[in-house]
């Protein structure tokens, strides 16, 4: 469906896509500990734990495919953007990506080092090697690459499960501490520490996120050539099943993988349930979409698809300003809160955080067609300054 020629249900699903990266990438910001399998000496109250399992049943490892999902779809939407303007679509796509991975490269350096823009600038690279190949062999590209990886993930959990137990606990818990004086500490110690970060980040980027991403990448492409979201008689017949698909497959895999990683952190056990939710979460993100795709062609929506809708247009600037929110109020840029509220009251700050985020975001599209990023982003992708007042796309 498309509205003053946008695609009316791209822009809210990738707002709700929004929510569930800033839930699970406050975490990061908020604790030391998160993904380590170690507790802060207070620990967790119930409420906590139950929060913790819901995150990594449902939100970790999907809604960052639902947003490379989109990216792939995006791609698409900019090839049919240079079209009607009479451009060169591959000159105008590098320079974008070039834009995206220097945006992303001075987010990573000083307000997060869990950035996916630099992963979206390089992979996209990828995409737009293979667009031309046909869509069937896309999807194939996109299942092998899902399902090697979680078998990589899987020969990790029967090696670790080989090798004799070894409590490096207290080496955790001490690069946790030495991380939590840094990002309490000045903007040089921050910035040093996400360089660190960053290193130690880079094997789980390179053998499960990229992977992952670039599977997305691709289903959303043959999606976007074939302008599924377009059409609700395209879509629609195929809506329950995905939610069929996500409920019997992909929310099982989930909670699998959160019971592994709330009761056996740091075992082998938890690296199969990774492995495990590497295979599933593609059918809960797909059950993800066609739900929202469902509440959001019942027309019961009301008001909250337009901010949805708003804070999708901007996509790009609403997910640097969740870092910037972040990084003011968890790291030494600010208050310095890390490491010091619950996990309920983090979840609770990201709810907050993203409700002032659709307000703002409403409230900025009224003024202006594009977000500030998605504007200077837009300069560089057409080699000129755009005007604030001209229509045109926000798509990450």
């Amino acid at each position: 469906m498309r509205d003053r020629g946008r695609i009316t249900n791209i822009d809210p699903l990738r707002g709700f896509a929004l929510f569930g990266i800033l839930q699970v990438n406050i975490l990061a910001f908020s604790s030391v500990y998160y993904g380590t399998g170690l507790q802060a000496a207070d620990g967790w109250s119930s409420l906590d734990a139950v929060l913790a399992f819901a995150i990594s049943a449902v939100f970790e490892l999907k809604f960052y495919l639902l947003f490379s999902f989109l990216f792939g779809y995006s791609v698409t939407l900019q090839m049919q953007s240079a079209q009607k303007a009479d451009v060169a679509f591959l000159p105008r796509m590098l320079r974008r990506q070039a834009g995206l991975f220097l945006i992303g490269a001075i987010h990573a350096l000083v307000l997060f080092h869990g950035d996916i823009l630099t992963t979206y600038a390089v992979l996209g690279l990828l995409l737009l090697a293979v667009r031309e190949v046909r869509g069937g062999f896309k999807i194939r590209f996109a299942a092998t690459l899902v399902a090697v990886t979680a078998v990589l993930w899987f020969v990790f959990a029967l090696l670790q499960w080989s090798m004799p137990d070894q409590d490096d606990s207290a080496l955790v818990m001490d690069h946790a501490q030495t991380a939590l004086a840094a990002y309490r500490g000045t903007p040089p110690s921050i910035m040093g520490q996400h360089r660190e970060d960053i290193v130690s980040f880079l094997p789980m980027l390179l053998l499960l996120q990229a992977p992952c991403a670039l599977a997305m990448f691709l289903i959303g492409f043959v999606f976007g050539r074939r302008k599924l979201l377009e059409n609700r008689d395209l879509y629609r017949p195929y809506l329950g099943r995905m939610i069929g698909w996500g409920l019997a497959v992909g929310l099982p895999g989930g909670v699998a993988y959160a019971c592994a990683t709330q009761f056996a952190p740091g075992s082998s056990l938890e690296t199969a349930g990774l492995a495990l939710s590497i295979l599933t979460s593609p059918f809960l993100t797909g059950a993800i979409i066609a739900g929202v795709l469902t509440a959001l062609d019942s027309g019961r929506m009301g008001s909250w698809r337009d901010y949805l809708a708003s804070a999708g247009r901007m996509a790009l600037s609403n997910y640097l300003m969740q870092s910037v929110a972040c990084a003011l109020i968890f790291h030494g840029y600010g208050f310095g809160l890390i490491g010091q509220l619950s996990f309920a009251m983090t979840l609770a700050v990201a709810v907050v955080l993203f409700g002032v985020q659709l307000l703002l975001s409403r409230w900025w599209l009224r003024r202006f067609n594009y977000g500030p990023v998605e504007w200077l982003l837009r300069a560089v992708t057409i080699g000129h300054w755009p005007r604030w007042d001209s229509s045109g796309s926000s798509n990450l």
